[in-house]
């Protein structure tokens, strides 16, 4: 009609549509998102994760959110539906640029395969670093080692000793499996998303989310700073309470980790 503006031709599927831009040096040469791989010119350099979480865009997204929420929520029917008969199992945290000559690489191997003849299974994030390690010790002692990858900008793909692998596009839905799968965290010096993972538990037990939940720092040297900030700082200035100090428990010996694992699951 004459005055009026000319309707968008904007379509659901351009919402949808991640810009690939020209390939470049320093770009992977491989991706994956979820069941897709893309290689060369695919490449893209954006991930789902952050798609979406990156400001509120144009007003494409009341298009896309709710087919994003039906992509969520396959994620969950996956993850649920892999791991429902895994049986007991620990996650295991730590630093992806651990090396392999790094003493505590080898004990996290020691670790997974203590773990294993405990009668857990071993979950990590599948990536390399000390979750290889603790996957590698898992398979060691024929146990079931498992791995939840995550989409990156950079991929790492799923070390080579995982048995059972599961890749997410959303942190928020693989955090949710290595909690509910899980009865236990073990925790070994690493970087942002180790601390991620450890906080969101101790705040998931502080608040009786989850309930007889051990979680276990390895290497006290390394935590030292940080419990001593919690003590000192944090619980000093009232912002937690001093009890809430004893839901950590911290050594550097792989059989008192184990210990005090089976210890909670046994109270």
């Amino acid at each position: 009609m004459p005055g009026c503006p000319a309707r968008s031709r904007h379509t659901l599927a351009d919402s949808l549509k991640p810009v690939i831009p020209p390939q470049t040096p320093d770009r992977p040469t491989e991706k994956h998102r979820g069941p897709v791989t893309m290689r060369r010119s695919q490449v893209e350099v954006s991930t789902t994760d952050q798609r979406l979480l990156d400001g509120p865009g144009p007003a494409g997204w009341l298009h896309t959110d709710p087919w994003r929420v039906m992509r969520i929520q396959s994620e969950f029917v996956e993850g649920f539906g892999a791991l429902a008969e895994l049986g007991q199992a620990i996650s295991v945290f730590g630093s992806a640029r651990t090396p392999r000559d790094d003493p505590v690489y080898d004990t996290a191997v020691r670790l997974g395969s203590a773990l294993t003849r405990a009668g857990y299974a071993v979950i990590t994030g599948g990536g390399p670093g000390i979750m290889e390690a603790a996957n590698k010790g898992a398979g060691l002692a024929g146990g079931v080692s498992v791995g939840l990858g995550i989409e990156l900008p950079f991929e790492q793909g799923l070390n080579e000793y995982v048995d059972l692998g599961i890749n997410f596009r959303y942190f928020f839905a693989r955090k949710t499996m290595f909690v509910k799968y899980a009865d236990g965290f073990v925790v070994f010096p690493g970087g942002f998303g180790t601390l991620d993972e450890l906080f969101e538990a101790l705040t998931l037990v502080q608040t009786g989310k989850v309930t007889q939940f051990p979680i276990v720092l390895m290497g006290s040297a390394y935590w030292r700073g940080l419990l001593d900030w919690l003590s000192d700082t944090v619980a000093a200035e009232k912002k937690i309470a001093s009890a809430d100090l004893e839901l950590l428990s911290v050594t550097d010996d792989v059989d008192e980790a184990v210990e005090a694992i089976v210890r909670v699951n046994q109270g």
